[in-house]
């Protein structure tokens, strides 16, 4: 599966595509007089909502071999239990 070119933060430079996003009237006008930068705080806010998805998804691909390790360790306990310092 090709994945999306990552948006990694701030210190990455990408190319920017203006958007049209609806906001509300009232919390465009409070943040900027806050100072906040409201292009970047939806960046920020939609590349955490892109991660979580991303993570929701891998779980979801990876679900049978997480579930079949989860239970060989129930089985079986862990393979190197035994050099556990704790």
């Amino acid at each position: 599966m090709n994945r999306p070119v990552r948006f990694e933060g701030p210190e990455k430079a990408t190319p920017k595509r203006p958007t049209n996003v609806s906001l509300s009237a009232e919390l465009v006008d409070e943040a900027k007089q806050l100072g906040i930068n409201v292009s970047e705080a939806c960046q920020t806010g939609l590349a955490a909502e892109v991660k979580k998805a991303r993570e929701a998804a891998w779980k979801e691909e990876n679900r049978a071999a997480i579930e079949s390790w989860n239970d060989y360790i129930r089985k079986n306990g862990l393979p190197l239990a035994k050099y556990r310092q704790f």
